[in-house]
């Protein structure tokens, strides 16, 4: 149970997509405008990963090597498409805010990632505890990117203003901001990580 349990635990801080392996730069940085659009996206990108590296998992030794990426892709895909439909009927404000970044989980390296070094090698439990793990890490790392932008940028967490709109600087809503904050949250993540 222990050795499940590190598998979890390793996705949110040794293999912490954003900030120790830095990948997914891509949604990263472009939906953490809001501690709500990093939240929102790293549920899809969790939701995605999860069911993905599960049916990757039971199928690998059925897909021929030499058309192993495609077919991950194809689950992927299809896997996004549900998602997409999902948020489109039951959160279509979020949908809306997120835009062109939730097609594109189809070829975030997190998830195709993972399929690779991942659930194409192992079983399908632990390729679920992964995708738990490893979807939590993006979603946490997202939400806290997204909730420092929208404080220092619009003076509001989650939507709720902090009465300090007036002396936010505007920078960090706007992509200059978005690198800044991934900076310093990287660097504190790796510095409180190692101890």
């Amino acid at each position: 149970m222990n050795n499940k349990l590190q598998l979890i635990i390793k996705g949110i801080v040794k293999e912490n997509p954003t900030f120790v392996l830095v990948l997914g730069m891509c949604p990263t940085l472009g939906t953490t405008t809001s501690a709500a659009n990093g939240f929102g996206m790293g549920l899809a990108t969790m939701a995605v990963l999860i069911m993905s590296n599960f049916v990757i998992s039971l199928v690998k030794n059925i897909i021929p090597d030499k058309v192993r990426i495609p077919s991950f892709i194809v689950i992927i895909a299809s896997f996004v498409t549900v998602i997409q439909m999902l948020m489109q009927a039951y959160v279509p404000s979020l949908y809306a805010s997120l835009g062109v970044f939730i097609p594109l989980i189809v070829v975030n390296c997190v998830i195709l990632g993972r399929a690779e070094a991942f659930a194409s090698k192992n079983g399908a439990f632990d390729s679920i505890l992964d995708g738990i793990g490893i979807g939590l890490g993006f979603t946490l790392s997202l939400t806290v990117i997204g909730a420092v932008r929208e404080i220092l940028g619009s003076g509001a967490i989650f939507g709720m203003p902090l009465g300090i709109a007036d002396f936010t600087p505007l920078v960090f809503v706007l992509a200059p901001g978005g690198f800044l904050s991934l900076g310093y949250l990287m660097v504190l993540f790796n510095k409180l990580a190692k101890k």
